[in-house]
């Protein structure tokens, strides 16, 4: 029996594959392709606007990583100036001008000492990532555990249909 208010009808197509039309619209196969579809062009759109966004991050990153470079050219470039500006400022007060570049020197050596003390602290507080190793350890007993799906074995001559021929 048949229920009348029942809005889906059956029809045959001339494929002879019934098509299910919903409220007289569209067919379900229609409106399974058509929700594929976009579901495919929002999946591209995503990807191109994180690739737009990644571009523009990445633009950034190098005109900034640019601007470091450069900026650190400049004081590198500044050093020996003012490394001989401390050293003719202390002659100026009296003492030898030997001893105001070794005074010079020595603190440069004294700076660079304390820098390298602070670096080996800091990367002594370094620790492995151990929630990430910890996790690849569960992954990888997981897919120990696991058997690989049984594919049958054809013999040499033997060839397979396919089913887009």
């Amino acid at each position: 029996m048949s229920d009348p208010g029942s809005h889906a009808a059956v029809t045959i197509t001339a494929d002879t594959v019934p098509a299910v039309r919903v409220n007289g619209d569209r067919s379900l196969g229609q409106l399974v392709s058509s929700a594929t579809a976009e579901m495919s062009a929002l999946v591209h759109d995503e990807i191109a606007l994180a690739k737009a966004e990644l571009r523009e991050d990445v633009k950034r990153g190098v005109t900034g990583s640019a601007a470091i470079g450069i900026a650190g050219v400049f004081a590198l470039f500044s050093l020996p100036v003012l490394s001989f500006a401390a050293a003719y400022g202390i002659h100026n007060w009296g003492l030898g001008l030997a001893w105001s570049f070794l005074i010079v020197g020595g603190a440069f050596l004294l700076l660079a000492g304390l820098l390298g003390l602070i670096a080996m602290r800091k990367f002594k507080k370094v620790k492995p990532p151990e929630r990430t190793i910890a996790s690849a350890k569960r992954s990888a007993a997981v897919l120990q555990t696991v058997k690989p799906h049984p594919r049958p074995v054809h013999e040499v001559g033997e060839t397979v249909a396919r089913s887009s021929a």
